[in-house]
């Protein structure tokens, strides 16, 4: 009797926590997921921008950027003459394409793979670089989605 009152118990415990969520739920999670997603593409369109403030935008106040190479760099005060130099420097064309996309809450990630063409804004031959990256959206109280961290490097040994 103690056995069966035991496996009804499990039974039961089991058969509550595989309970599918609510319909509600589900629907702004999909809402939720195809904002995120759009997130990615308002990154690289704001990379390929070129513009500081535009860039800047998409960041969240204590982004973190790792770079290759670099120091990590914590919040935009510390993103932002980074970047500033980097646009100084080049006009720059960065191709992500996703590897994966994953979104729970109001956090996400993606694993991505690039390609950047950097072309010098003195003149010279582009510097073209291929590497992968991860990059952490939080949806924020505003109701956007902004980069919280991306941390990338090359695929190939330095140079």
């Amino acid at each position: 009797m103690r056995l069966m009152f035991g496996t009804f118990v499990v039974a039961l415990l089991c058969g509550a926590c595989s309970a599918p969520p609510s319909q509600p739920v589900v629907a702004d999670t999909s809402a939720s997921d195809a904002a995120a997603h759009r997130a990615h593409d308002t990154y690289v369109a704001a990379i390929n921008s070129n513009n500081l403030d535009t860039l800047l935008g998409v960041l969240t106040d204590d982004v973190v950027y790792m770079a290759a190479h670099e120091a990590p760099m914590v919040g935009k005060a510390a993103v932002k003459p980074w970047v500033a130099g980097y646009f100084a420097a080049f006009k720059t064309q960065w191709d992500k394409p996703v590897q994966e996309f994953v979104v729970n809450g109001e956090w996400a990630y993606e694993r991505y793979a690039y390609t950047s063409t950097d072309t010098p804004v003195g003149g010279g031959e582009p510097v073209v670089d291929t590497g992968w990256g991860l990059v952490i959206y939080h949806h924020d109280p505003d109701d956007q989605w902004r980069v919280a961290r991306d941390a990338w490097g090359p695929d190939h040994p330095a140079r």
